[in-house]
């Protein structure tokens, strides 16, 4: 496969997943923002969804308030932001153009489709109901994504590219999650385990789908160790680091399998899996969480421009 090829497919994954994540991240944030004052308040929660989404400094670039509307039209159809959903969007979807024989009618559907939609909107969000359409266009065309991918693509280079760049953008989103709530969401003068906390945490869950199978798994109170061990180490669930790394090494043994090469981006990959595998989640904490996630973030990078030298160049 031509490297411009692999780089188009790879980017589909990554730009279709940072969309999804980030209308999670509003919705989740709209549940913290509508917190009782008598709870400790909430003022910080739309500066949360910036650090979440790693563009506080952008933002403040642009001399808006920090605020639910110009926060989520930011996020939302901001053309100027490269990461709103708009701009994820459209790049998915000139992406997906280039390599339009590599997909099949249905994945290419659902991406021009969520698109048209979306545009339509403009750069302005008029009200509510505005920014619940288009999230909600954004969480249907990302499911109707993966199931067109996983129902009818050849399991091939085509569909481990996909496969591969939603992962590396996964395991980061849930990274930059975990440590923001950590934070920058608890107001100093709350204790830990008080029931901001505790509606927090619940909110993290919540925002990647997790509420039910952390009742299922542990059977306890939200508690932040057993939160962090869920997302950072529990394979069962599908947006914990550990569980993108399984992703993320068996699309590119598969890579290899295929081209009988193998090159940096494998043993960071192997690397990252290994520290995974071996970890726990009392060592984490005994480490810190900040510490060890800040890492990881940096470590994920590094194989994402390991996977671009090697593959998208």
């Amino acid at each position: 496969m031509l490297s411009r090829t692999a780089g188009n497919l790879y980017w589909i994954g990554r730009y279709l997943e940072r969309a999804d994540f980030t209308s999670r991240l509003i919705e989740a944030t709209q549940r913290l923002a509508a917190l009782p004052s008598s709870y400790g308040g909430s003022s910080n929660a739309w500066e949360s969804a910036l650090a979440a989404a790693c563009q506080i400094d952008n933002f403040a670039a642009t001399g808006l308030n920090v605020d639910e509307h110009d926060v989520t039209e930011y996020l939302t159809l901001n053309a100027g932001n490269s990461s709103s959903i708009r701009s994820c969007l459209e790049s998915a979807r000139g992406n997906a153009r280039a390599v339009r024989t590599a997909l099949t009618e249905e994945g290419w559907e659902a991406i021009n489709t969520a698109w048209l939609e979306v545009s339509r909107f403009g750069t302005n969000l008029s009200s509510r109901e505005s920014l619940a359409q288009v999230i909600e266009y954004v969480k249907h065309a990302v499911a109707a994504f993966d199931g067109a991918a996983n129902r009818t693509m050849l399991r091939g280079d085509a569909f481990w590219f996909i496969n591969l760049g939603a992962a590396i953008e996964r395991a980061d989103n849930s990274a930059r999650l975990l440590d923001v709530k950590y934070h920058l969401l608890l107001p100093r003068d709350e204790p830990v385990g008080g029931s901001l906390d505790y509606f927090q945490w619940t909110t993290i869950l919540r925002t990647v789908s997790a509420m039910t199978a952390y009742r299922w798994v542990y059977n306890d109170s939200v508690k932040p160790w057993l939160v962090a061990d869920l997302l950072i180490l529990n394979r069962q669930i599908p947006r914990s680091l550990a569980a993108c790394y399984d992703e993320i090494r068996r699309h590119l043994d598969l890579l290899a399998s295929h081209s009988g090469r193998r090159g940096p981006a494998h043993r960071l990959a192997h690397a990252g899996h290994a520290r995974l595998s071996s970890g726990n989640i009392e060592a984490i904490f005994g480490e810190g969480l900040h510490e060890f996630l800040t890492q990881f973030i940096a470590d994920n990078n590094r194989l994402g421009e390991a996977i671009a030298e090697q593959y998208l160049f």
